[in-house]
């Protein structure tokens, strides 16, 4: 059904393929800018890729400015105010993020500080907040799950809150994003996993958002299609690089799509159990998405079905009654984590996860409170989240 009033909004440039990182300088160069810093962490540097990206620069015109490695696993408060004097005293003129989430949220929240000439992150949380013009902003993801390349949302944690905070704005969205599948190859088998759940968390939870439209529909779609045939491919054979660089654009595609219509319960949990629990937020997302899938039933049951025809394929709908199919569908991404956990690790559960049982009571009250919850089709009481949280742990 089409929606009697809907907003999409995407301006990021995507370059994507083999050897895409050859168009950085030229990107640069078309942004008027030649003294990046590049904000990553040292899990990346260690894998040699921010060799490749210097090595894509040099003799270009542009040269690196400054790299910030300390990029902590959960984006910190602290970490954005230290690259934000990093940039200032090295006269940098731009921001590239090389990473994942955290790098990449990490670099929107230094763009904010920087912008917005101010050292107190805080008073941007929420909505629209933001009015300055952004630095130039360049994102070359090293995991295929985020969508932050393409998102105007950033998730940053306050340590000494034990809060992860959300920042919300077309103005955060990047100039242009390269996707390079030899950027993605050096990920483990179980981060691909967690990623790629993370982005298929997505996809889903776009498809029962308040917010749904077509077009948003339509990039949720495409990016659950490609993840169901390649995500298990590329935890067992990491080095395909066609099948990395479809996981990278599902990923880009789901990112699309729910930063148009957002996400609802699943990312409102997942955020709570990586501030009070430091779960990893891909890995709380697969956890919690079939749960999430089933708590929404009631106001979702009709999307549910139609999206068996993607998760299970067009055999196994047309085999399916009409009034199945939802269950089906959430029957086929608990299949899915199965087989990524068999294939990787992967917890299925939280207790796997090492999440503190005597934790679960703050988390729920946690999640009630997040932004998510806020487009979820059916509000989110403590109980609910609680019986969630619950019923996902063992």
């Amino acid at each position: 059904m089409i929606p009697k009033y809907f907003e999409y909004f995407n301006s990021v440039k995507v370059v994507a393929g083999k050897q895409a990182l050859a168009r950085l300088p030229e990107e640069l160069l078309r942004l008027g800018v030649k003294k990046p810093i590049l904000v990553t962490d040292k899990g990346v540097v260690n894998a040699g890729l921010v060799k490749v990206v210097e090595e894509n620069v040099t003799g270009s015109g542009v040269s690196i400015g400054a790299v910030y490695d300390d990029t902590p696993v959960d984006s910190s408060i602290h970490a954005v105010n230290a690259i934000a004097a990093i940039y200032r005293e090295t006269g940098c003129d731009s921001i590239i993020a090389v990473g994942g989430g955290s790098a990449i949220d990490t670099a929107k929240g230094v763009n904010i500080v920087l912008s917005e000439n101010t050292d107190d992150l805080l008073k941007f949380t929420g909505n629209n907040r933001v009015r300055a013009v952004m630095k130039p902003f360049v994102v070359i993801p090293t995991t295929g799950g985020t969508g932050s390349e393409v998102t105007m949302a950033a998730v940053i944690a306050n340590p000494d809150l034990g809060v992860k905070m959300q920042f919300t704005t077309p103005l955060m969205l990047p100039d242009f994003t390269i996707l390079d599948p030899r950027m993605t190859k050096t990920m483990p088998p179980k981060i691909t996993a967690a990623t790629g759940m993370d982005a298929m968390t997505h996809a889903v939870e776009t498809f029962m958002s308040i917010q749904r439209n077509p077009v948003s529909d339509a990039f949720a779609w495409s990016a659950i299609e490609l993840l169901v045939e390649n995500l298990p491919r590329a935890v067992t054979d990491g080095a395909d690089e066609d099948v990395r660089l479809a996981v990278a654009t599902a990923a880009m595609l789901a990112g699309v799509a729910f930063s148009n219509s957002m996400v609802g319960v699943v990312h409102a949990v997942a955020h709570a159990l990586g501030g009070v629990c430091h779960l990893p937020h891909g890995i709380a997302n697969a956890i919690i998405l079939p749960f999430g899938m089933e708590f929404n039933l009631a106001k979702a049951r009709d999307v549910l079905s139609d999206m068996l025809l993607v998760l299970a394929g067009p055999e196994v709908f047309a085999a399916t009654p009409k009034k199945q199919r939802a269950e089906k569908s959430i029957a086929a991404v608990r299949d899915l984590i199965k087989t990524l956990n068999r294939t990787s690790g992967l917890p299925v559960c939280l207790e796997q996860a090492g999440v503190p049982k005597n934790k679960l009571e703050k988390v729920a009250r946690i999640a009630v409170g997040d932004g998510a919850a806020n487009f979820n089709p059916i509000e989110i009481e403590y109980e609910d989240a609680l019986n969630i949280l619950n019923r996902a742990y063992a």
